[in-house]
């Protein structure tokens, strides 16, 4: 029991960080609508679509290509007393880690 509150702490804190440096990223490109007087999303609302938007397609082109090579996964794995779907779980990583290797590109590319 202890080890699956560990872990889905860790999962949140993870996410946390994702969703701010998302937010980072968006202020970066984004232009300043309030100056018009337009309304705009916050930047919270966006980074929180955007984490579920990648990982949601990353989901998705999992499943295609899992079921194109049909390959066997097991519908649930069991860690410290969590039960999880496999893809959905790499999904989701992904989709973390993925504003950080978008900066990473970002830095090679300015060399």
């Amino acid at each position: 029991m202890l080890n699956g509150i560990v872990l889905a702490i860790i999962v949140l804190l993870l996410i946390i960080v994702s969703i701010r440096e998302r937010i980072r990223q968006t202020r970066y490109r984004e232009k300043d609508w309030s100056v018009i007087g337009e309304s705009a999303p916050s930047p919270l609302s966006q980074a929180l679509a955007n984490l579920v938007g990648v990982a949601g397609g990353i989901y998705l082109t999992l499943v295609v290509v899992i079921t194109f090579i049909e390959l066997e996964l097991p519908e649930r794995i069991h860690l410290w007393g969590i039960s999880i779907e496999p893809l959905a779980a790499i999904s989701f990583f992904l989709a973390i880690i993925q504003p950080y290797v978008q900066r990473i590109i970002n830095a090679w590319r300015r060399i």
